[in-house]
């Protein structure tokens, strides 16, 4: 069983999950009872989020989490942002200029 990595920013437990879009989401390790995104495994180990609604409620594999960046204690935003995957354009460009000099 794999790991869980840890928010960049806080260093709290997180565990990564794809969404039904395809896309990344750090969800709190620990399931809570108020969370708002259901994961489970699939067969091939990949852990899974979704959002349960009225037409698909909870199963009983899946269990709720809450999403990371509900709960990240980072102090500043721009290490929040790092723990949600996004980057600062005008930084990567700033690295990107002390390359080519």
């Amino acid at each position: 069983m794999p790991r869980p990595s840890h928010c960049a920013a806080c260093g709290a437990a997180i565990r990564w999950t794809i969404t039904e879009a395809g896309k990344r989401l750090a969800v709190d390790v620990a399931p809570h009872p108020e969370g708002n995104t259901a994961v489970a495994r699939d067969g091939r180990g990949t852990w899974l989020s979704r959002r349960p609604t009225d037409e698909l409620p909870l199963t009983g594999w899946e269990r709720l989490h809450r999403p990371h960046v509900a709960t990240c204690e980072a102090e500043e935003l721009e290490p929040r942002t790092r723990c949600l995957g996004l980057l600062d354009i005008s930084e990567v460009r700033r690295r990107r200029e002390g390359r080519a000099q």
